[in-house]
């Protein structure tokens, strides 16, 4: 029923403004533009000018035809083109869509013509890819597309140039659009980034402005980010849209350290020589950095802040980070959700506890992050939500603002992950009494052995306590009188020595018997460009019968 409080108080320009991140843009170019907005190698950047760069890709793109539902996608390392097609592509209100460097050209092509894109930007790195994958999306897909070659000043390897145009003689040829606009609805589309499709076609997980500007605001928020951080690009920008982070920096006024290479001498050069305090990581990435020799590390005196998320991070890792002075904030996410909308908040009183009980404590997937309405662990069928003892077991579910629009041309998974009014992530989790959510496994990567129910991320953690473990994995393989049994694929630090006879009897001194692993594999582990390990092609190898997705 309406109220005085309806009438002659209408929406107006002066009182409402669609969210959007490429604001933050704007603003630090305005406030903030003789500051240093962008590093790469001999590259350069102050916010005025990052401004003016992508004001300038954005009138080249609108002039080829990019305008609003328009996809432009890109295939680019963490360099300053990343950085701006970040900001020009939201300006003209299109869909921007990252490919995964690591994918195949017949799946590169797939994506492409699934998006509709009309554009790529490309490195010339990834020419060799690139190629077929253009030759697919023409003869198989019977679509043509604009290619736009990036040139980058710090690559030096093989690479052609696939398209007729050029980044740079682009933004040469073409005044700055006058403003950074974005949408006029901050509902519409912004991204589409596709799931990895382990079986069958990936999902086109399509993210909303409004999603994107409030999740890079709890990015800074969940880390007590100051003004001006200096940010180093660690984490794949193509993934989950560098965890929003492109947005959150420019918020911030920051400076976005661009790295092409991720390895610890690379990472601990750049925090060393730019001063870096913060970065993010899968766990196998800050594995790489405090198992790298101390002197790598040396002249590194700045405090320096990472975020670990895109898998539980072992007890081993936290500790590891603690012992050499990095401050390491656990979050938790997926795709579909923004990256990371949830955090292990560390309290004041977790600083009394001892080590051992730090790392537990911040080894939960925590609770959502301050704009997100809800994070909850309820029974998968009745959604009912579980009580918070620690043992029940559920599915974590998430409600709010930083969800996704949903699945692009796929209403019936759409349906299924939105059912009952949650988005259900497929990760099994316990309330603990604190009302922090921690994650037992993932649904499919749970093993039931003789029928009781394994934990591989339990069975992972003992494994990662032992010195020798760089990294590993524990699957099932099929059993004939247990039905399951947990297999370990293990990889060992260089130089490291270990029997599978040790490894075993090292489990046994931490796990119940039924959950020792009964075979360790030492071989090399698949991972995403993320350092994500793949298990479902450990699964495969295995031949578990649970070798699906």
């Amino acid at each position: 029923m309406p109220s005085i409080y309806d009438q002659h108080l209408d929406r107006n320009a002066a009182n409402f403004v669609a969210l959007s991140p490429v604001s933050f843009v704007e603003r630090s170019a305005e406030v903030f533009g003789d500051l240093p907005a962008v590093v790469h190698g001999a590259r350069r950047y102050t916010w005025a000018q990052v401004r003016d760069r992508t004001a300038r890709l954005a009138a080249a793109l609108r002039a080829l035809g990019v305008g609003r539902g328009s996809t432009v996608s890109v295939m680019l390392p963490n360099t300053p083109e990343m950085v701006e097609v970040h900001y020009a592509v939201p300006a003209l209100n299109a869909v921007l869509n990252t490919l995964n460097t690591r994918l195949d050209a017949p799946l590169l092509a797939w994506q492409m013509h699934h998006c509709e894109a009309s554009v790529l930007i490309t490195d010339r790195e990834f020419a060799a890819t690139m190629g077929p994958a253009l030759e697919a999306l023409r003869h198989t897909h019977g679509r043509s597309i604009v290619v736009i070659d990036v040139e980058d000043s710090e690559y030096t390897g093989p690479g052609a140039l696939l398209g007729t145009l050029a980044y740079e003689a682009l933004l040469a040829a073409h005044d700055p659009l006058p403003l950074l606009e974005g949408p006029a609805d901050e509902w519409d589309a912004i991204a589409v980034s596709y799931t990895s499709g382990t079986t069958g076609d990936p999902k086109g997980v399509v993210t909303h402005h409004r999603g994107a500007y409030l999740n890079a605001v709890c990015n800074a928020a969940t880390w007590t980010m100051p003004q001006f951080p200096i940010y180093l690009w660690t984490l794949p920008m193509f993934h989950c849209n560098g965890w929003c982070f492109p947005w959150t920096v420019a918020m911030q006024g920051g400076t976005h350290v661009c790295l092409r290479r991720v390895d610890a001498q690379a990472i601990l050069e750049a925090m060393r020589q730019h001063q870096v305090d913060h970065y993010c990581a899968a766990p196998i990435v800050h594995s790489l950095i405090y198992n790298a020799p101390p002197a790598q590390r040396e002249g590194i005196t700045q405090q320096v802040r990472g975020m670990v998320a895109g898998a539980a991070p072992p007890a081993a890792m936290i500790e590891g980070m603690a012992e050499i002075g990095f401050n390491i904030t656990h979050v938790y996410g997926l795709t579909e959700v923004y990256g990371p909308a949830s955090v292990a908040v560390k309290r004041p009183s977790w600083a009394g506890e001892s080590l051992s009980e730090q790392t537990r404590l911040n080894g939960r997937q925590g609770v959502r992050y301050v704009l997100q309405e809800s994070l909850t662990v309820r029974h998968p069928d009745t959604l009912a939500e579980v009580p918070a003892d620690g043992q029940t077991m559920g599915e974590i579910m998430f409600r709010g603002n930083i969800v996704m629009k949903g699945y692009l041309k796929n209403p019936g998974a759409t349906a299924k992950a939105f059912e009952g009014g949650w988005f259900h992530t497929g990760d099994l989790a316990v309330l603990e009494s604190d009302r922090y959510a921690k994650i037992k496994d993932r649904s499919k990567d749970v093993i039931i052995s003789g029928g009781e129910n394994i934990s591989s991320i339990e069975v992972e953690d003992a494994l990662y306590r032992h010195p020798a473990v760089v990294a590993c994995a524990v699957v099932a393989r099929s059993d004939p009188k247990w039905g399951e049994t947990p297999v370990a694929y293990v990889e060992l630090k260089p130089g490291a020595q270990v029997t599978a006879a040790e490894m075993v009897a090292h489990c046994k001194g931490l796990l119940a018997g039924y959950k020792v692993p009964r075979e360790i594999r030492f071989e090399d582990i698949p991972k995403t460009s993320t350092g994500k390990i793949q298990k479902f092609q450990l699964r495969a190898r295995a031949k578990s019968s649970s070798a699906i997705e």
